[in-house]
């Protein structure tokens, strides 16, 4: 049975149809509402047909049809339009990353999670830049009294780590500016997994004379490596899945709000690749996503990827329109990192 030029049009409009009313779409709706030039009795033997080939699903007898992760598959891979963003829609984007543009990058991505969340109405997802694959970039030590030091630490992928160290006699701020330089000798340019033993015991031959403020300095490192990469996701939008109907059923909400607290699941969800993905039903291969759809990508620093962001739904999600917005979303997203980098 072949996929001809009828068939295609008889699935958009059911999928067109299916995300805007949740509802199975039957032969007489498609013949009223779309100028297909064809009866309704030849609509409702094509729909057989592509039931037949896996690209619809009925639900009972009686009932319209819907399409099956398939159809969905075949309809985002080759028959979407891509939706072009209102005016509105392009400045309110635009204006919101620029106003970005003076955060620190922990800030930006949050805010951007917040406002792709609200702009798809959908929950979304981010993967924070992992600490420990992060260079360093700086790390100084400011005093604060004569029993306190400020370690500010700074990565290549904007992440800062500030942490007050307790000794019982501060140096002068001299000493330590001449102790952050030895420290940026050491350690500049490693990322955070490779401070091994050999490392430590260097700065440690460095500092001779200063062990107090070695001894404060070697937690603040052994923090950082110990911090769990799965910690660091952000959510919002949780509760955006209760305006869809599927999520009516108690069960299925909750199934869905389960799946979003647990840190180590949603992230596995997300896209590792350079380019913009759409996981639908089951092909995110965890069984609490089965009837959801992801649609991620990647957030990188220049050329160099240092986390994901990803939008969750049902599988009936306008993709035509969350696309678009993804994709200028991220685009501003990686502009405004690049700068960012460029200023630390």
């Amino acid at each position: 049975m072949e996929m001809d030029d009828r068939k295609i049009k008889i699935l958009r409009a059911i999928v067109n149809d299916y995300i805007i009313t949740a509802e199975p779409v039957g032969s007489r709706t498609i013949a009223k509402k779309y100028d297909l030039g064809i009866s309704s009795a030849t609509i409702r033997n094509e729909m057989a047909d592509l039931e037949d080939m896996g690209y619809l699903e009925q639900l009972h007898t009686s009932s319209g049809r819907r399409p099956s992760d398939k159809g969905y598959r075949l309809y985002v891979d080759e028959l979407m339009i891509v939706e072009t963003l209102t005016l509105e829609e392009e400045m309110r984007i635009k204006s919101q990353l620029l106003s970005m543009a003076i955060y620190e990058v922990d800030k930006v991505l949050k805010e951007t999670t917040h406002m792709l969340s609200e702009l798809t109405k959908l929950t979304c997802i981010l993967k924070k830049p992992s600490v420990k694959k992060s260079q360093l970039k700086s790390m100084q030590l400011m005093g604060i009294d004569n029993n306190s030091i400020l370690s500010v630490m700074i990565t290549d992928t904007g992440i800062i780590k500030n942490s007050i160290l307790k000794v019982n006699n501060s140096p002068n701020q001299d000493t330590l500016h001449m102790i952050s330089n030895l420290l940026n000798e050491r350690l500049k340019n490693l990322a955070i997994e490779e401070i091994n033993l050999q490392v430590i015991n260097n700065v440690k031959r460095d500092l001779k004379g200063y062990e107090e403020i070695f001894n404060a300095i070697i937690p603040v490192l052994y923090e950082a490596l110990i911090e769990e990469d799965y910690s660091e996701v952000y959510l919002e939008g949780a509760t955006n899945i209760f305006n869809y109907p599927e999520y009516n059923d108690i069960d299925k909400a909750r199934e869905f709000l389960s799946l979003l607290d647990n840190k180590s699941y949603v992230q596995e969800l997300l896209n590792t690749d350079n380019k913009l993905t759409i996981k639908i039903g089951e092909e995110n291969y965890l069984k609490q996503a089965k009837d959801c759809s992801v649609i991620s990508a990647v957030y990188s620093i220049g050329s160099k990827p240092i986390g994901s962001i990803g939008l969750i739904g049902p599988t009936r999600i306008p993709y035509s329109k969350i696309v678009s917005i993804m994709s200028k979303v991220m685009k501003g997203l990686n502009d405004s990192l690049k700068k960012l980098e460029e200023e630390l």
